[in-house]
């Protein structure tokens, strides 16, 4: 593919990133590549220019990378972020490297990291509303109260067992780095398409995660006497009441990613994040 316009987009409160932006942009332009800018908050406007492009760069954090590889995915258009947040586990570049490393990703050395989305459903007395896409996770929880739900869960139509809990995880590999993992989930290759299952604070039902087949579906049936809350790589809601039905499967796309390190790259990551996370005050 021939890159000719790249989407730079900035985090509008981390104002480093603006700064970093500009001279990206001008950098693409020296380099014959039309760049346009958008803020990664700004989904509408991401939407109307995703596009129009072959490539976008994040700055920012994880959370920033999250939100625009879930509007390029439907497009097909790869993301390459650069780390300007505390972790940075889907990043590629880092502002010391970028001029170095993007005209690579320009000339067609990279390759392509396909990672599983989740569609998320939320259905209340068999009426549809509302659905999310998710590339870490989505996760069915109490609301502000503390009191436990109990999440009735089927696999394939099978039930697995009913959590009494503080709510469930269902994460892609992906979402295995993130809350799952906090959560005592397993870490898994980021381009495998199993599903996981991580209870958060189970109370006397299954305490362990599970790892469900490629192409599982995850229906889940709340039961409880107060709001319950769906939310989606932790920044989108749908408010959830007793007898709610949440249905989990694998998304009709793949977040792309555009890399230039080696396939085996993520266990060196892993551990340099983690590393990095624990030395973090």
């Amino acid at each position: 593919m021939t890159i000719t316009c790249v989407a730079v987009l900035e985090h509008p409160k981390l104002p480093a990133t603006h700064a970093v932006a500009d001279e990206i942009a001008e950098a693409l332009r020296g380099w014959g590549v039309q760049p346009v800018r958008a803020q990664t908050w700004d989904t509408p406007a991401l939407e109307a220019l995703v596009p129009r492009v072959q490539l976008v760069v994040v700055l920012g954090g994880d959370g920033s990378t999250l939100r625009a590889a879930r509007v390029a995915a439907p497009h097909g258009v790869p993301v390459i972020s650069v780390n300007m947040g505390r972790l940075g586990f889907l990043s590629e570049l880092t502002p010391s490297n970028w001029r170095e490393l993007l005209p690579r990703v320009l000339n067609n050395e990279h390759w392509l990291e396909e990672r599983l989305m989740l569609r998320a459903e939320a259905w209340r007395d068999g009426q549809f509303i509302g659905a999310h896409d998710a590339l870490n996770d989505a996760v069915v929880s109490r609301g502000a109260l503390a009191r436990v739900i109990r999440a009735e869960t089927f696999v394939d139509g099978s039930l697995l067992t009913t959590y009494a809990c503080d709510g469930l995880i269902v994460a892609t590999p992906t979402g295995s780095t993130a809350y799952a993992l906090a959560a005592g989930g397993p870490i898994l290759p980021p381009t495998l398409r199993n599903i996981v299952l991580v209870p958060i604070a189970p109370h006397l039902s299954l305490d362990k995660p599970v790892v469900l087949s490629q192409g599982s579906v995850v229906s889940i049936v709340m039961h409880t006497d107060h709001q319950a809350v769906l939310t989606v790589d932790g920044q989108q809601a749908v408010i959830l009441q007793d007898g709610d039905r949440v249905i989990v499967q694998a998304g009709a796309h793949c977040a792309l990613f555009a890399r230039l390190q080696p396939p085996s790259y993520f266990y060196r990551t892993l551990m340099a994040r983690l590393m990095r996370g624990a030395e973090c005050p």
